[in-house]
């Protein structure tokens, strides 16, 4: 089977893209992380002194963009960006703005074996004929941790109760925005990632089995 599409859903920093990659290269998926795409037009809209309370500036600029690179890179990765991808996201343009870009992704590389795809309303709203669906769940204590972790190791400073609030308040967010909120996808399994990460692949393998 080609083209097949799976999709992982879940709260921020619950470990959709460790999931994702894992699911990747046990399937020979292609791989893509919404948040990236989010990160990546913060990350412009930043170098262009773009006012992120200013919606037309910001459908300018996103006229203006004529490629858009999906790749990785250590610029999108820090709080700061993080938090302005949180805040734009909110609007229902640049959500429409990212979901084609999601599906020219899809599009472009028809002729791959398939595609797993992260986020937070990829199998609810993106993609939602979507061939598996997966939602990720870990407590926002673990989760925080886990950021924190992951700073601290790519060298930023970081306080772990100011990261604990700045979770619960962005499942506040993406749980009760008015645009494609965060929830679990219909028929989605449920991935409880808040353990081992063995024995996180052992339910992973359950849900795919069953596909």
């Amino acid at each position: 089977m080609r083209n097949i599409i799976i999709t992982v859903d879940g709260t921020a920093a619950s470990g959709k893209e460790k999931i994702s990659k894992f699911i990747s290269r046990k399937w020979k998926l292609k791989h893509l992380d919404s948040g990236l795409l989010y990160r990546r037009l913060a990350y412009i809209l930043l170098e262009n002194d773009v006012n992120f309370n200013d919606t037309s500036a910001m459908k300018k600029k996103l006229r203006e963009i004529s490629s858009f690179s999906y790749r990785k890179s250590k610029n999108i990765r820090t709080q700061q960006i993080g938090k302005i991808a949180s805040k734009i996201a909110v609007y229902n343009f640049i959500r429409i703005f990212i979901n084609k870009l999601q599906y020219d992704f899809v599009n472009k590389n028809k002729n791959k074996r398939g595609f797993v795809i992260d986020g937070r309303d990829i199998g609810s709203k993106v993609f939602k004929n979507a061939n598996l669906k997966l939602y990720i769940e870990v407590n926002p204590e673990i989760r925080a941790k886990r950021r924190y972790k992951q700073l601290i190791d790519s060298g930023e400073k970081s306080i772990y109760p100011k990261i604990l609030k700045e979770i619960k308040l962005r499942d506040q967010k993406d749980k009760f925005r008015s645009n494609s909120p965060l929830v679990i996808p219909k028929d989605a399994h449920i991935i409880n990632n808040s353990g081992s990460f063995k024995k996180t692949i052992e339910q992973i393998n359950k849900a795919l089995s069953k596909f």
